[in-house]
């Protein structure tokens, strides 16, 4: 084999692994530019009409959305593992507390855990207020709830009037119970 010979193969094998990791890098960046930097646009957005839904509560229950109609709905999409979600527990507690003769109801959507790791929660924080179940993430999904916690506030007409994206402060809770009181407006 001449000096020739070997000079085109090394140039073969260097333009093939050159094609390769062009086409690994190619792959890799669509990827990454799929995944994280196009962001899809929120399923629900504010001034829509919210979706109906239908979930099971904790006690086996069905739940619907449109059973609200004519109330304001603090419509909470939540997760024992999220540490913003478990702090506003209290204050939403709080306030379906001060709420429970008043035309606003607290739906708390867990996403995709187990009964037991909810009830489990739900005893430690004493919550009172209707804590629906999302085992395979539909609603999360269809509302296109992209981060925990999230909260949609849901007029009388089943208007979305605002999106919280993210955790609460107690006065934030108190704003938006207020917000969606049909009392109030």
């Amino acid at each position: 084999m001449g000096k020739e010979e070997r000079y085109k193969r090394k140039r073969r094998r260097l333009i093939m692994r050159t094609a390769i990791l062009l086409t690994l890098t190619l792959g890799v960046g669509y990827v990454f530019y799929t995944n994280f930097i196009q962001a899809e646009p929120a399923a629900v957005s504010e001034g829509e009409q919210a979706p109906n839904f239908a979930l099971e509560n904790m006690d086996g229950e069905r739940v619907e959305l449109a059973d609200y109609e004519g109330q304001g709905v603090f419509l909470n999409f939540w997760g024992t593992f999220c540490p913003p979600c478990e702090d506003e527990m209290p204050y939403m507690e709080d306030q379906h507390q001060q709420y429970a003769d008043e035309d606003v109801e607290i739906l708390a959507v867990n996403v995709g855990e187990s009964e037991l790791t909810i009830d489990r929660f739900a005893e430690r924080h004493q919550l009172t207020f209707p804590l629906l179940k999302d085992e395979n993430r539909d609603v999360l999904d269809q509302y296109g709830v992209g981060q925990l916690p999230a909260t949609y506030l849901i007029d009388e007409s089943g208007e979305v009037e605002h999106i919280r994206t993210g955790g609460m402060s107690e006065q934030h809770v108190i704003d938006f119970m207020e917000m969606v009181d049909p009392a109030a407006s």
